[in-house]
């Protein structure tokens, strides 16, 4: 399980700044727990490809990660991970996974990971560079363009096979290309297990109050100035307004023209 935060805005900014003090604060004492590596991908401006940069480190006192979430770029992402038990922590294994000119992050567990195998093809399998069920979730996408679907379809289709075959899975994620970012809130139905609370107990003061109030939740705001952030319980605070529940949402990097696709019907244009 992982903490999120994205950002849309018309002008180059930093995920500092769309955070703030207190929301840089709060991300920092989320990764005392989300402590098994970091990540960050931004697009400088619309067009442009991806770059990103992640670790298997926490991202607590690490300059790299001072660098990263200070740089200015049209739209970013940042991922603190939190390992799934019995997944090593490894800098391959680290989000965002960034191929083909598509950044992917995700929040949440596909078990049992054997079924997850199952779905995908000889190639995706053999290209896999890590361990992790959150690689394979993004590869199933790349699948579906490679069949010739846009990035909002195709994350569409993978996410409506997942759920099927995944039905209490938090299927959370956000992927960033050249032109827009899309964001999938599906996690209705998820939970953490006695585990995930057991191992949050020891930390439970030090992190912020909502936390563990409703895990898997996504929230956006629209400031004055038209930028559109993202982010994880915890992340966010006051005025955050919930994502669409079991959705896939897409923001157009140039306008930030947004388009939902409600995962059990026809989509909706905002």
């Amino acid at each position: 399980m992982c903490r999120l935060f994205a950002f849309v805005a018309p002008d180059r900014s930093s995920a500092r700044r769309e955070l703030g003090h207190a929301g840089m604060e709060s991300l920092l004492s989320l990764a005392r727990l989300h402590g098994d590596g970091w990540g960050w991908a931004a697009v400088e401006d619309p067009g442009m490809a991806p770059v990103s940069i992640k670790s298997e480190h926490t991202a607590v006192a690490d300059p790299r990660f001072e660098a990263a979430v200070a740089t200015k770029a049209r739209a970013a992402m940042v991922h603190l991970r939190w390992a799934t038990a019995g997944l090593p922590v490894r800098e391959c294994n680290a989000h965002p996974f960034h191929i083909d000119g598509i950044a992917f992050e995700h929040n949440g567990t596909l078990k049992p990971i054997e079924a997850l195998r199952t779905l995908l093809s000889p190639a995706s399998l053999t290209a896999l560079s890590g361990d992790t069920d959150s690689e394979m979730y993004f590869a199933l996408i790349r699948e579906h363009i490679a069949r010739g679907r846009s990035l909002l379809d195709a994350t569409v289709h993978a996410v409506r096979r997942l759920r099927e075959a995944f039905p209490f899975a938090s299927l959370n994620a956000i992927l960033l290309g050249r032109d827009q970012l899309v964001v999938v809130h599906a996690s209705a139905s998820s939970f953490l297990t006695e585990h995930d609370l057991s191992r949050l107990l020891p930390l439970s003061r030090e992190l912020p109050s909502e936390h563990n109030e409703d895990y898997f939740a996504l929230r956006w705001r629209e400031s004055a100035d038209g930028t559109i952030a993202i982010g994880s319980t915890g992340v966010t605070g006051a005025g955050w307004t919930p994502m669409p529940a079991e959705s896939v949402t897409a923001i157009r990097l140039d306008d930030r023209t947004r388009t939902t696709v409600e995962l059990s019907s026809a989509a909706a244009h905002g």
